[in-house]
């Protein structure tokens, strides 16, 4: 265990997504050293970890800082962590392998996590949501060819802002928060996600694929998007009262939702296929 991780709080759960590996807008620096500090039971990987999809697409982005993205996720197996994979569209190849139990991590469609005060909160990544929330229109193509344009900016922004020394900021997120249409489509998708989790008679939903990190309650249920690696640099975590927390890549907590009153006692069922 490096000293950063051993003075690093105990997580009983985190949830990372959307970081997309292999593709060029990639912070896998930035992740890789989230991963090196984290301590955590159990660990869920929510869908677009590897984005197989750039790969096969354009020529992959790989380097030193990937590997060691790996090489922490060993670290973390290694040192007791469960982890859990929940593939999305950007690694849909690795859905042919759930319900498996590979020898480091388990592959799952969706699962169901249990958190310490007896919520029981739907994990998937949000893909399965895209027939709701997209429309397939003429300025929503044209939306997806300049998002990836404005990533190469937000990319070179804070390479110049870090030769100043300050701290990173999204120029895409900033951006989407202006546009109505944008935000039109997140609240579409945030409303099917409630909507999934209340048909399933669950407490909320744990998602990601939107790149928008949220930690919200709407009609007395949980809505938390733990974001991405390519925008928001976020993460969602649970502590060992069950209070749940979005945190950005430093650690700080961004925002949170706390326990129930009803405790449970130690020892909740692992979780299992939705």
């Amino acid at each position: 265990m490096s000293p950063q991780q051993s003075q690093a709080p105990m997580r009983r759960a985190v949830f990372v997504s959307d970081v997309h590996l292999g593709s060029k807008h990639c912070h896998a620096a930035e992740f890789a050293d989230f991963l090196g500090g984290l301590r955590c039971r159990q660990l869920y990987l929510v869908g677009d970890i590897v984005d197989l999809w750039w790969m096969a697409q354009r020529r992959a982005a790989w380097g030193a800082a990937h590997n060691r993205v790996v090489e922490a996720l060993h670290a973390l197996r290694r040192a007791g962590t469960e982890i859990v994979y929940i593939p999305g569209n950007h690694d849909r190849p690795i859905r042919r392998f759930c319900g498996l139990a590979l020898p480091a991590m388990q592959v799952r469609r969706r699962a169901i996590h249990v958190t310490a005060d007896g919520r029981r909160l739907l994990v998937t990544h949000g893909d399965e949501f895209d027939n709701i929330t997209h429309f397939g229109t003429l300025q929503e193509k044209f939306g997806d060819w300049l998002y990836y344009r404005i990533l190469t900016g937000n990319k070179l922004l804070n390479f110049v802002r870090a030769r100043f020394g300050l701290r990173y900021w999204s120029l895409s997120e900033f951006l989407k928060r202006q546009s109505g249409a944008a935000e039109r489509y997140i609240g579409r998708f945030v409303q099917a996600g409630i909507d999934d989790a209340k048909r399933r008679g669950l407490h909320g939903i744990v998602c990601g694929h939107i790149h928008r990190a949220s930690l919200v309650q709407r009609d007395g249920l949980v809505y938390a998007n733990d974001g991405d690696w390519v925008e928001s640099l976020t993460a969602l975590a649970e502590d060992a009262d069950g209070t749940l927390r979005l945190l950005a890549h430093t650690g700080e907590t961004l925002s949170l939702v706390p326990p129930r009153l009803r405790l449970v006692m130690d020892g909740e069922p692992l979780p299992q296929a939705a």
